[in-house]
């Protein structure tokens, strides 16, 4: 039984897709409640929406609580959370700034943080990051600056937490064909021309898929990856050389 956040749509609605394909139960969370209990019923009887923003102190106790009380269980939680916004320094102010750290950082750490007072041996806590953690990427700085510090987080958890038998993980999509991905092409004008651009540059010559996405995740979260803790897996066609 897995909490997701943020997947309600996007890489984290793909995560839960392949989750409840495997079998397993999940809560989804986004932001807007109708969206959240559109996708999981969209998921079926083993998936439950919860209107949720990840920068609010209460949310992570009352998803996990939820995963209890909806399912019996709790075995591991996906946070995930939408990109910050696109801009270069000079155009970023202090209250996106702040606002990005409370959702995409803070309160990661704090759902992370309870998730492992709650887990027993075998859980997992696992993070949907970015390429950035290894490479900055154009137009992107908020993202560049929050997202490296979050995979240090998740490592020094890994470290703390696998004495108690529970893994940390970390997913670095690249080029996966969602909403978010094609409103970023879309920044130069040309979202075609871009699309052609950035495919070039990935080994596999294409972008990847939600599904592709969500399986890589649903692997690393499972039974079936139970001596991986620590690592970051970027999912990228190979856009990460020599990661």
């Amino acid at each position: 039984m897995y909490v997701l956040t943020g997947a309600s749509r996007g890489l984290g609605f793909a995560a839960a897709r392949e989750l409840v394909a495997d079998g397993a139960k999940v809560v989804i969370a986004g932001r807007d409640e109708k969206t959240a209990a559109e996708a999981a019923a969209e998921l079926g009887p083993n998936a439950v929406g919860v209107a949720a923003d990840n920068a609010d102190p209460a949310v992570a106790e009352r998803l996990i609580a939820t995963a209890r009380d909806r399912f019996g269980g709790f075995d591991g939680v996906l946070i995930s959370v939408g990109g910050p916004p696109a801009g270069l320094t000079a155009n970023i102010t202090d209250e996106q700034w702040q606002a990005a750290f409370d959702s995409v950082f803070l309160g990661a750490v704090r759902l992370a943080r309870t998730a492992a007072s709650e887990l027993s041996s075998g859980g997992v806590i696992g993070f949907v990051l970015s390429g950035s953690v290894y490479e900055p990427i154009p137009g992107l700085t908020v993202s560049n600056g929050l997202r490296p510090g979050l995979a240090g987080f998740a490592k020094s958890l890994a470290s703390e937490v696998g004495p108690q038998g529970i893994r940390v993980v970390g997913l670095l999509p690249a080029r996966i064909d969602t909403d978010r991905v094609r409103e970023l092409d879309s920044l130069s004008g040309d979202a075609d021309e871009a699309r052609a651009r950035n495919s070039e540059q990935i080994p596999l010559r294409r972008y990847g898929t939600p599904e592709e996405f969500g399986r890589a995740t649903a692997f690393l979260l499972s039974p079936a990856a139970s001596y991986l803790t620590g690592v970051m897996l970027p999912v990228d066609g190979g856009a990460l050389h020599g990661f």
